[in-house]
């Protein structure tokens, strides 16, 4: 536990990211000096920090801390060799990880609801805290996107539950452990469980030794929630000391849901006997939101009063988010990267939009997807759209040319499955040659982790000016 008396200005290393960025504003708001550094610090984080009235520096350098911080808060991405990180060490200023921080100034105290899995963490632990939030339960949270319905990112509640977006990616430079085995759970919701993280996992066995490590860590009388419907979970919560409820599809689901309807408008399901609709396009979602609603309800919440809330729940930013419509054509902003990520964002489009041609973009810039590892169903799932293109990996040459993702070849796989597809090298020769090709009552999903250029954005102005 961190000797909170004594900390009184903390310094991020890395603070223009997500996570780093909403935690050093939550410590903004409770009363800390919060400053930071990062190489690139550009809008809407640069604005969001100097709204928080938080002073940082661009670029890494050892005069970013001075004055001396009481402790430095150091991001996964800084590794050894950083002059910052070097000055840290050298200077013999504390330091902690993101996880670390959380875990040694709240999570000690506090109830920990810990949402994992390969896929559907953001959508998942936002709407739980969402669902606590609108109940009157006022829980602390920290979400690794962008909330539509919730103020912030990262909040510091007066009730007595954290949710946590329990990523599986590294913790720190100098440890390589999930971030989740911070975290302390006394409830753990495990959606899935597929291989990922190429640059810090081996294979699958590693990845779902880790997930075994975070159930290992629920006490006795604590709650692992599993998804059903997938083997490798099933597998990974066999050993798992505490009690175990099975949510899924399949008859074999002891929290059994079951989708009525499916359109424009959402999904409606029934959970428990009890009806909900959800805004939220895509049976991923649904599982989602089944996942969310069994923890909420397990807290004391009634299943009525879940199925008022649940209606009001609109996402979060980057998850199928509907960024512009313009001459009968939509634009859709999408976080997904991942084979079956790219499968399930594919089919909601399709279910939300029934009849419209679906273009696919999709850049590879995982270090799961910049590798070759997925070159085949990465062709399988972009197919199921009407026209795909496909750009060049990210950062080509830091991936051992034997190794890398081979995009040229995925565009062909997918022509020859019947379907248009087109490599081209950047956003900007992507945009061009769309633009020829588009039509009113096109739909067209934009699929990266990172900005693509801002193809999102230059793709809404074009239709906009066509106005």
């Amino acid at each position: 536990m961190l000797d909170r008396a004594h900390l009184k200005h903390l310094h991020f290393l890395g603070i223009a990211g997500t996570g780093m960025g909403t935690v050093a504003a939550m410590f903004r708001k409770i009363g800390l000096q919060v400053t930071g550094s990062d190489q690139a610090v550009y809008p809407p984080m640069s604005d969001f920090l100097r709204d928080q009235g938080i002073t940082f520096h661009e670029g890494y350098a050892e005069k970013n801390l001075s004055p001396k911080p009481d402790l430095a808060v150091v991001g996964n991405a800084l590794s050894r060799g950083n002059p910052e990180l070097e000055a840290v060490l050298s200077h013999r200023i504390p330091f902690v990880s993101l996880p670390e921080l959380l875990r040694g100034w709240f999570l000690y105290k506090t109830r920990n609801l810990v949402v994992s899995g390969t896929h559907g963490k953001t959508t998942t632990s936002t709407m739980l805290a969402f669902l606590l939030e609108k109940a009157g339960l006022h829980p602390s949270w920290f979400i690794g996107g962008v909330p539509l319905d919730l103020p912030a990112g990262c909040h510091h509640g007066t009730g007595p539950f954290w949710v946590l977006e329990g990523d599986e990616y590294d913790t720190s430079f100098a440890d390589k452990r999930s971030k989740f085995l911070q975290y302390l759970p006394e409830l753990v919701i495990l959606n899935n469980v597929e291989f990922d993280h190429a640059d810090i996992y081996p294979d699958l066995a590693a990845i779902q030794k880790s997930f075994r490590q975070l159930l290992q860590q629920v006490p006795l009388n604590g709650l692992a929630l599993i998804n059903a419907d997938d083997p490798n979970t099933l597998a990974v919560a066999q050993d798992a000391p505490c009690e175990i409820l099975e949510v899924g599809s399949g008859p074999q689901a002891a929290a059994r849901y079951q989708i009525l309807k499916a359109d424009a408008t959402g999904s409606r399901f029934t959970l428990h006997g009890q009806e909900f609709h959800l805004q939220l396009a895509g049976r991923h979602n649904v599982h989602n939101a089944s996942m969310a609603l069994c923890a909420a309800h397990t807290l004391g919440i009634s299943l009525g009063q879940l199925a008022s809330i649940l209606p009001n729940f609109k996402g979060v930013r980057r998850r199928l988010e509907v960024r512009a419509e313009a001459n009968g054509i939509t634009v859709v902003d999408d976080f997904g990267h991942h084979p079956s990520a790219l499968r399930e964002s594919i089919a909601a489009l399709r279910a939300k939009y029934p009849g419209r041609r679906l273009w696919a973009l999709f850049e590879p810039r995982s270090n799961t997807t910049r590798r070759g590892i997925f070159q085949n169903e990465l062709a399988q799932s972009l197919s199921a759209a009407d026209g795909v293109y496909i750009t060049e990996i990210a950062r080509k040459d830091q991936i051992d040319p034997e190794m890398r993702l081979d995009p040229k070849k995925i565009a062909d796989d997918i022509r020859k499955a019947g379907r248009e597809s087109f490599y081209l090298p950047g956003p900007e020769e992507i945009l061009q040659d769309l633009l020829l090709r588009l039509k009113s009552g096109d739909v067209v999903a934009v699929f990266t982790n990172g900005s693509f250029g801002g193809l999102v954005g230059k793709l809404a102005t074009a239709l906009q000016k066509k106005n």
